[in-house]
């Protein structure tokens, strides 16, 4: 899948699980407007953090040179593209990173505790996710604008943090849920363990293609990364985001449009 299409899917799962537009949102982390629209930029960057092991994702042309030795380093470590940074081992790692990140905090005599921890994650993330959805021309700006999201969670709005790990969690798992979803798969829920279907499936029709002779495992609906298919999924969650981020906007300024429904 695509990083445009990452970061749309990451956002939009941010919405359908914290947002109040209804019928279309589950409700199951209900959170303000503020936590909903901040929660979405960094879910949405978070969903690009699976291609840090890939020397041409976004994450690699962020910062100038350090961009593409952190990847560099990802790749090395994690056994290369779509392996260990696409694993349930890479999940449960980026969920404890997101937490350690919120205990990474800064004493201050008039603003009280500041989590500066997780307002560099949410500057980052934020600038990931408006990079690769178009929304911010350079890097200069991307920075500057996930700068000061970043500043205001944790200066305005320190009650924010508390959803910092799930939002990145969640993204992360929509990147892999994409990538799930095309001929490419993934390595699966054992990896490093990534077992071969025996010789004898290989050949059968519908499971050789859920099976991959590599190990990999997959459904396909979306074909191949860049398909069509991709392309329209990616619009229709576009869709979705413009009326969540609407209603929840609207919510903010104290409009509810579907009040007495």
């Amino acid at each position: 899948m695509m990083g445009f299409t990452h970061a749309t899917s990451g956002a939009a799962a941010w919405i359908a699980v914290t947002g109040a537009l209804p019928i279309v949102t589950s409700g199951a982390y209900p959170l303000d407007p503020v936590g909903v629209l901040a929660g979405a930029a960094v879910c949405a960057g978070a969903a690009l953090l699976p291609d840090a092991d890939h020397h041409s994702a976004t994450i690699a042309q962020s910062v100038p040179v350090l961009g593409r030795v952190v990847t560099g380093v990802v790749g090395e470590l994690s056994g290369g593209h779509r392996h260990g940074a696409h694993s349930p081992v890479a999940v449960l790692l980026v969920a404890v990173g997101a937490w350690g990140l919120t205990l990474l905090t800064v004493p201050s005599e008039p603003a009280g505790t500041i989590a500066i921890g997780a307002g560099i994650g949410t500057a980052a993330l934020t600038a990931f996710g408006l990079k690769a959805r178009g929304f911010a021309r350079n890097w200069f700006a991307a920075w500057v604008l996930g700068a000061l999201l970043g500043a205001f969670i944790v200066v305005f709005a320190p009650e924010q943090v508390a959803w910092f790990p799930l939002a990145v969690t969640i993204g992360f798992v929509a990147h892999l849920a994409g990538d799930l979803l095309t001929t490419g798969g993934l390595p699966g829920l054992l990896w490093p363990w990534v077992p071969r279907p025996p010789e004898v499936l290989r050949p059968m029709p519908v499971l050789n293609r859920l099976w991959l002779p590599n190990g990999y495992v997959a459904l396909p609906l979306l074909g191949d990364t860049g398909s069509f298919r991709e392309t329209m999924l990616g619009a229709a969650l576009a869709l979705y985001c413009f009326a969540g981020f609407a209603y929840e906007g609207l919510l903010l300024v104290g409009v509810d449009v579907f009040a007495g429904w």
